[in-house]
């Protein structure tokens, strides 16, 4: 914790990072063993860097930022024309999303310009629109290549669902575990957590994650306790099958 912090304030220290926000949860230290730093065109590889413009400060002409309390008030104030709209991929939704979110069917983030020219969302052009992913900044880029396809009323959760889960938990508009990127592979805001997940195997009430044991195979899947502690190999459906 303490390199945390002293990384954090030497951060802050350079002046375009000054207003870095910072997004802390507990964990063991060794949650990011391959943490590599690489430049790429895109910080989240939509496809089409070409559209994006960013100045000092941020992404031009994405989503209105709304905090937390803001997203409840434009929920309390406009009742069930507000939508959901999750930005990220769809098996993450599957152990946590806000209350009757929009789930595309975009496995990869380049997928959700596919999906939103597809005209399955046409219908919600004219309406209210909270766009939100983990931390916020997936949705800095969503949020605008939203509005360039004709979505008319954007916003995007600022912080996105870690900030919006440190300040409600699960008392408010989101269900579930929040999937992470690393070796936890979700993380959950309260004691009281709802369990969304189906075990790929059974079918019973599961949060927890597993990569398949089939190296070849990047698959990300759920099983839960009980099947993966009679299993041998915890393997995906497909790979499992195969191996039957």
């Amino acid at each position: 914790m303490t390199n945390v912090k002293k990384y954090v304030r030497a951060t802050k220290e350079f002046a375009p990072f000054k207003n870095i926000d910072f997004k802390w949860s507990e964990a063991q230290g060794d949650e990011f063993p391959r943490l590599e730093i690489r430049v790429r065109d895109e910080i989240v590889t939509f496809g089409v860097p070409e559209e994006i413009v960013v100045d000092e400060n941020g992404i031009v002409g994405g989503g209105v930022h709304l905090k937390p309390a803001e997203v409840d008030k434009l929920v309390s104030d406009r009742g069930n024309d507000v939508v959901f709209f999750d930005g990220r991929s769809a098996h993450e939704a599957r152990i946590g999303k806000f209350r009757n979110a929009v789930v595309s069917d975009a496995i990869t983030t380049p997928n959700f310009i596919g999906e939103l020219e597809s005209g399955k969302y046409d219908h919600l052009k004219d309406k209210p629109i909270v766009t939100y992913c983990t931390g916020g900044i997936r949705c800095e880029v969503l949020s605008l290549l939203m509005k360039n396809r004709g979505f008319n009323e954007v916003y995007q959760i600022d912080g996105g669902i870690v900030r919006y889960g440190e300040e409600f938990g699960d008392d408010s508009l989101w269900e579930g575990s929040l999937y992470v990127f690393d070796k936890r592979l979700k993380i959950d805001f309260s004691d009281h957590t709802k369990v969304l997940g189906k075990c790929d195997y059974c079918e019973s009430s599961t949060n927890q994650f597993f990569d398949c044991a089939n190296l070849e195979c990047r698959c990300l899947f759920l099983v839960c306790q009980d099947c993966a502690d009679k299993s041998p190999k915890i393997l995906c459906p497909k790979c499992r099958a195969k191996d039957n």
